[in-house]
């Protein structure tokens, strides 16, 4: 009974008849194994547990709040607190989805400037890890909820990381901790509204130097009505967490109104973009 299933998923191109009802592998079939080198499989699988969020859509589009509270009654980030399994799961998507990112990233972005810098909302540590790997003078600070922030320090003391990386415990609605000269939030932004997004920024804002630098690693949402893949990601923030893509224009109204002046935008060969901004 698995070949009606194999036939459909070869006419999506994610295997390919060889013919005496044998299938075999492509590209997009072969990242999704387990022992693939950069493994997508963990994003494939993430959604699937929580899937009835899509049942919260109508909440959201007429409420503007995050749908899968309504479905689950408990914020997104909570829930992962209290399913270390699917924590585990959510932990090994982000790195197998932003890998490419981090890259791109790398590419386009110069560090060299950055003696400390701290990665606010930082996961299990993906990105600082290979920023550090990167600039081998560059001090990290790693700054996550207490849930995550075990699995971070196992993470960089896996890389060899652990004296040169920080982790502290804490909740960025609450403070967020001193002593860099740049802070970079990658996906933490867009996870938020407008009001929780300025609460985050004014905290980062009171320990910030005045000559440092603030560092958004997000998509910039297109202007006008075309097609873009993130105009997808935006009906998830919009779902999931409650969130919201923006505009240029958008981040620089929001930096605005916490001090902060938009100073460039670096685009990446991959999805995301480096919104730098610098203290008025």
């Amino acid at each position: 009974m698995a070949e009606p299933l194999l036939r459909f998923l070869a006419s999506h191109e994610i295997f390919e008849e060889k013919g005496n009802h044998q299938f075999d592998h492509t590209q997009l079939s072969q990242c999704l194994r387990s022992d693939a080198e950069g493994s997508f499989r963990p994003a494939a699988r993430v959604l699937h547990p929580i899937f009835p969020f899509w049942d919260g859509l109508h909440h959201s589009a007429i409420t503007g709040e995050s749908g899968f509270n309504q479905i689950f009654g408990r914020p997104f980030f909570e829930y992962l607190g209290t399913h270390p399994d699917l924590a585990r799961i959510f932990d090994a998507a982000m790195s197998a989805s932003h890998v490419h990112q981090t890259a791109a990233m790398l590419e386009a972005y110069d560090f060299s400037g950055v003696h400390f810098l701290a990665d606010v909302g930082g996961g299990t540590g993906s990105l600082v890890s290979a920023v550090l790997q990167r600039y081998p003078k560059l001090r990290g600070l790693l700054f996550e909820l207490g849930n995550v922030a075990g699995r971070a320090r196992e993470s960089l003391k896996a890389c060899g990381l652990d004296g040169r990386c920080s982790v502290i415990e804490g909740n960025f609605f609450e403070s967020i901790p001193g002593g860099a000269d740049t802070y970079l939030f990658r996906h933490v932004i867009h996870d938020w509204n407008d009001e929780q997004s300025v609460q985050i920024l004014n905290n980062c804002r009171k320990v910030i130097p005045q000559n440092g630098r603030l560092l958004i690693i997000e998509a910039v949402m297109p202007t006008g009505n075309g097609p873009s893949v993130t105009k997808h990601i935006d009906m998830l923030m919009m779902i999931l967490p409650g969130g919201i893509e923006r505009t240029e224009e958008e981040y620089r109204l929001l930096l605005k109104q916490v001090g902060f002046q938009l100073s460039s935008i670096t685009p990446t060969t991959s999805l995301i973009s480096v919104i730098e901004a610098k203290s008025i």
